[in-house]
């Protein structure tokens, strides 16, 4: 029996398909817990863009089709069940670096980003506070 989708796995569709509200995505992906590589005494990252992504996936299906390229072996791979909220508010700053969540990054036209910007993590961290940009609500 296939489980049910989601609902941040939804909302990423919705907002892929151009539908959607942005605010709903990323209240969604804060209500979310996400399941988190574990590797070397911390949670799985990855450096691009001048970024760092921790990678989240939204069910052990997404887990399973990342760590079918990144797990060593038949050995299974360890994660944290942690809330995007906590992960974006309290593990993101304590990087010290700009860093996002990359959410379920192995799903093939599934994968979403939560960039270090303003309204997805602390103002404190966000790469673009205090800098000038378009009025709220546009």
């Amino acid at each position: 029996m296939q489980q049910p989708k989601a609902a941040l796995a939804e909302r990423i569709a919705e907002r892929r398909r151009g539908d959607g509200d942005p605010r709903a995505l990323v209240g969604e992906m804060r209500r979310s817990v996400l399941l988190v590589p574990v590797a070397d005494g911390g949670l799985w990252s990855v450096r691009s863009g001048g970024v760092r992504w921790i990678c989240g996936f939204t069910d052990e299906a997404a887990l399973a089709r990342f760590a079918l390229h990144h797990a060593s072996g038949d050995q299974p791979m360890d994660y944290a069940a942690l809330l995007g909220a906590r992960i974006v508010d309290e593990i993101v700053p304590a990087l010290g670096e700009p860093a996002g969540l990359a959410v379920d990054i192995a799903t093939e036209g599934g994968s979403m980003f939560f960039p270090p910007v303003v309204g997805i993590v602390p103002d404190t961290v966000a790469v673009d506070a205090g800098r000038p940009g378009p009025p709220a609500g546009r």
